[in-house]
């Protein structure tokens, strides 16, 4: 075989000494092919650096074994950890992902969504329910298999939490300490229904003791640390200053918590400050974050194995919802309100 040409099937089947049929059945089936002969295929094709022609399966199987994956962003570690455990379950059943984000654009999306359908993923994943006219135009005319994460409709399988769950939980916790005037720093909330629950659910918590939630105490900002402490610096510059700030991502808590401290503000004796998601890092920052866990992993485990089970026909009926539970962490960034 000459040293420019990439090997072929039929330098795999001459040099193992198999059939072409055999290696071909090796490449697809495996589970066909004697352990012996398998295992010769195997290691001839890398050692000729053989990969198989994933176009011509395609257009034989009339699968691509490929998965798209649409995030608002990859610059969040809850987001990396549902795409990881996702990654590592669909790897195991023969499938590759591909990945892309939006940066919370509407446009950028759509174009997302239409490039993973013209490259003809088996099947889509993408966060949340609420998208632009045009996104959802996309996804019905894909006719493949939908998953949603986070939130979403009854038209297509979810894996969801209770965002405003999260909420709730979060402004519960530090009403019961004694808190009264709480600032909130969030994402921007136009087609993002996981923002939007955590502040209404916030919002319900405070309504529950007659307490409100004025507009100009809800800060929108972009999901980064940096963008946290804008928000945090807004806050503090009210008057009354707010007793307690909820970040309605961890990093934007973890923003806030870097500006007070840098103001020297004594977290938590001046000011306390919770978060939602539950972040690695959260519990080794000091002082360590309160905050609601959000199970992001067990959301990329259980995506997987809802699309798998569509794909194999194991799963026929109407769309699948898996509701996965929220629950409080505290740790040392909240305090009994001050005075």
């Amino acid at each position: 075989m000459p040293r420019h040409q990439k090997p072929t099937l039929n330098d795999v089947a001459r040099e193992s000494g198999s059939s072409i049929a055999t290696v071909s059945r090796a490449m697809s089936q495996p589970e066909l092919v004697q352990p012996k002969t398998l295992e010769r295929i195997r290691e001839v094709a890398a050692r000729l650096g053989y990969v198989p022609n994933r176009r011509a399966r395609a257009l034989a199987s009339g699968q691509s074994e490929t998965i798209g994956v649409v995030v608002p962003t990859l610059n969040s570690p809850i987001f990396s950890s549902t795409l990881q455990e996702m990654q590592r379950s669909f790897a195991a059943n023969g499938f590759q992902l591909l990945i892309a984000s939006h940066e919370y654009d509407a446009a950028s999306e759509t174009a997302a969504l239409a490039q993973l359908v013209s490259h003809g993923v088996d099947g889509l994943i993408v966060v949340g329910a609420r998208r632009a006219p045009s996104a959802m135009a996309v996804l019905k005319a894909a006719r493949v298999p939908i998953v949603q994460l986070w939130e979403g409709s009854a038209d297509h399988d979810r894996v969801t939490v209770d965002n405003h769950q999260a909420g709730y939980l979060a402004a519960r916790y530090l009403v019961d300490i004694g808190h009264r005037n709480i600032g909130v720093i969030c994402g921007h909330l136009l087609n993002n229904d996981r923002q939007t629950a955590r502040v209404e659910g916030i919002r319900a918590a405070l309504e529950k003791d007659g307490l409100t939630l004025a507009r100009t105490k809800i800060n929108e900002q972009p999901l980064t640390i940096s963008a946290g402490r804008a928000g945090c610096m807004t806050l503090l510059q009210m008057l009354p200053r707010p007793t307690a700030i909820i970040g309605t991502a961890d990093l934007l808590a973890i923003g806030a918590l870097f500006e007070a401290q840098g103001r020297g503000i004594a977290v938590p004796d001046a000011l306390s400050i919770a978060g939602i998601d539950n972040v690695d890092v959260a519990a080794h920052l000091s002082p360590s974050l309160t905050t609601v866990d959000i199970p992001a992993a067990n959301i990329g485990t259980e995506a997987a194995a809802l699309l798998l089970q569509r794909l194999r026909g194991e799963t026929t009926g109407p769309a699948a919802h898996i509701a996965l539970p929220v629950t409080m962490v505290v740790r040392h960034s909240t305090a009994r309100a001050p005075g």
